[in-house]
Parts: C-alpha cells; sequence; structure tokens
C-alpha cells in the first residue's frame, strides 16, 4: 500500500469511528436535555413554578410536577406550617397557605405560643379568619390605603361603609365580636367620650340612646331584637361617639411590660391619639416574651396585622427590646401606655 494509500484508509476509518459516536452519544444528550440531571443538592434543574418547588418528576411522566413535599397539607384547611415561607411578604415566618392568624404566623426558633384556654379572647384571635396572603388594606369605601407597606396580613374583621371604626373602634369591634361569639352579649359595653354607659344587652331589649342635651339617655323605643341589623345599629353609635378616651376609661394600667397578654394595647389618648392591640403571644423556655399588634387607623380601614420596624423578617415585637419611645410603623408612642381594657 503506497503511502498516500495510507493515509486516505486512516482518515476514512476516522470519519467511521466519529459517526459511530455521534450516533451513540446523542440520544443521551437529548435525554439530558429533556430530563435534567439533579444537582448536588438533589434537586432537578428543571421548572420552578408557583410557591412551592415544582420539578419534574420522572422518565415515565415528564410533564407531572411534584406538589410541595415541605408541607403536603397545604392548603385552606391546613392546620400545619410549612417549613419555608411562600408568602408575599417574603418573611419566612409568614406562610401564605394558613387562613388563621395561628397558621399564617409562625412562631420565632425556641419559642411557642402561650397556653390560652379554649373559648378565651386569645384562642379567638389565633383563631380569626385572614384575608388571603398578601391582600392589601381597604379603607371603608373600598379605595387602597395609601400606605401598603406597614402589614403583614388583614383580619377579615367586618368593616362598615362610613368612616366611623377607626382605631379605638376595631379594638371595640374585635371585644364586641369576641363576645357575640360567646353569647356573652352582656359583656358588650362601651364607655362614650362623655362618660356615658352604652350597653348593648340595653339596646337590644329595645332601650335606645338619645342625645339629651350634652349628654345621652336611654329610651325605650322597641321590642326586644338580637338581630345582626340591631347589634350593627348599636356599634354605630359606640363607633360614632366613642374614642382613646373612652379605652383610657374603660382600662386599666399593666405596670410591667412583661405581664401583656393578649387583648392588652397600647394606648395614647388624644385626639386623635392612636391605639395598637396586642394579638398574640409566646415565649421561651428562659421566659422571654414576645407579642404580635394589630391596629385599626384613619380613615376607618380594614383591622391589620403589622410588621415590626425593627426586624424586616420578623413582625414579632420581644419585651426585652422594647423601650419608649415605642415605635411601630406608623405611630410612636412617647411613654409607657400599657394597658388592659376591663370588658
Amino acid at each position: 500500500m503506497t503511502e498516500k494509500k495510507a493515509i486516505g484508509a486512516a482518515c476514512a476509518l476516522g470519519a467511521v469511528i466519529l459517526l459511530l459516536m455521534i450516533i451513540i452519544i446523542r440520544p443521551f444528550s437529548r435525554f439530558e436535555e429533556q430530563y435534567p440531571m439533579a444537582d448536588a443538592s438533589g434537586v432537578s434543574g428543571g421548572s420552578v413554578s408557583g410557591a412551592g418547588m415544582s420539578v419534574n418528576a420522572d422518565a415515565d411522566s415528564p410533564g407531572d410536577t411534584v406538589a410541595d413535599v415541605t408541607n403536603p397539607s397545604s392548603g385552606d384547611n391546613a392546620s400545619s406550617t410549612p417549613a419555608t415561607s411562600d408568602s408575599v411578604t417574603g418573611i419566612p415566618l409568614v406562610h401564605a397557605s394558613g387562613n388563621t392568624l395561628e397558621s399564617r404566623v409562625d412562631v420565632p426558633a425556641g419559642f411557642t405560643r402561650t397556653t390560652e384556654d379554649e373559648g378565651s379572647l386569645g384562642a379567638f384571635l389565633r383563631g380569626y379568619k385572614l384575608k388571603k396572603d398578601g391582600s392589601p388594606v381597604h379603607l371603608y369605601n373600598k379605595e387602597l390605603k395609601s400606605d401598603q407597606n406597614a402589614h403583614v396580613a388583614v383580619f377579615a374583621l367586618p368593616l362598615e361603609k362610613e368612616d366611623l371604626q377607626q382605631c379605638a373602634d376595631s379594638v371595640m369591634r374585635v371585644y364586641a365580636e369576641y363576645f357575640r361569639s360567646q353569647s356573652e352579649e352582656s359583656r358588650i359595653s362601651f364607655t362614650l367620650s362623655d362618660g356615658f354607659k352604652a350597653s348593648y344587652q340595653r339596646w337590644r331589649e329595645g332601650m335606645r340612646i338619645i342625645e339629651s342635651g350634652d349628654s345621652f339617655e336611654y329610651v325605650d323605643r322597641a321590642e326586644f331584637d338580637g338581630s345582626d341589623a340591631t347589634y350593627k345599629k348599636f356599634m354605630r353609635i359606640v363607633f360614632a361617639y366613642a374614642g382613646t378616651y373612652s379605652l383610657e376609661t374603660d382600662s386599666k394600667k399593666v405596670k410591667k411590660l412583661s405581664s401583656i397578654k393578649i387583648g392588652d394595647i397600647f394606648l395614647q389618648a388624644g385626639s386623635p391619639g392612636h391605639v395598637v392591640m396586642v394579638v398574640d403571644t409566646c415565649e421561651d423556655e428562659s421566659g422571654r416574651k414576645a407579642f404580635l399588634l394589630a391596629q385599626g387607623y384613619m380613615p376607618a380601614q380594614q383591622f391589620h396585622l403589622l410588621k415590626n420596624p425593627a426586624h424586616d423578617d420578623d413582625p414579632w415585637y420581644y419585651v426585652d427590646e422594647v423601650s419608649f419611645p415605642f415605635k411601630t410603623p406608623e405611630y410612636t408612642f412617647d411613654k409607657m401606655c400599657l394597658r388592659r381594657p376591663m370588658y
């Protein structure tokens, strides 16, 4: 064989070998494109969709997705919280799947929620329904509140279509809704700004509150009526004529922050003044306490759970971090002003 023929034969053989390699390897390349191999963490290189991780399942069902395995029971009725947050707030302790305060907001690491008796205000608030995760705060007229960066969640607390149910009124509404849920309507009684005691028990028995000079008085105007409509009319009177001064009258001072409990309020009475309400508490093994705050505001708006401006990634307020002036997202309380409503 001449030198030229030998070179030609070698080139032909090389071309055949290269063609065979392409034929053998190409199917595996297509397979890798269609079914990406897992990386070192064990998570597929496939697509991510929605709040939970969605990955290609296996070669038999390339189009299927795997549910969020961190929270297999996630949904409207889930009682457990997922391991990671999928909330639009981006706060790790806040979980979009939770539809109540307790299931939406987890406690910090090392903490547990304080024990609350069944039927207590604490249990009522923890189980209170929340609006969908990411819901904005609306005003009484359905318009959006101008500041949408102060809240973590929005309570489904009723809001009437007038500019009346403001900060102090929202606290009174929470207590009134709680008493009604426990069939304790006789406890729904609020002091109006001039000192007059507005009693829902008397109202539903037919007594009506009317202005009499510079004050108010009861007059017998109707038969017994415990309907929702009658209740709302009573609360409208309260919203119109009660405020932060009323809450001051109907509450007592709490001397130590360490004694804080669900239902307590930080109150600065005045015109306008402001009030925020403690809606949950937790503590660690050493006795360190933390709490969550919620508020209504002006103009009348939905009751909402507040962020903690001191912690971008945690809505809880820690007792040992609180000092005065005490800053909340939209109001600063000048001095120690923790109080306990005596309804």
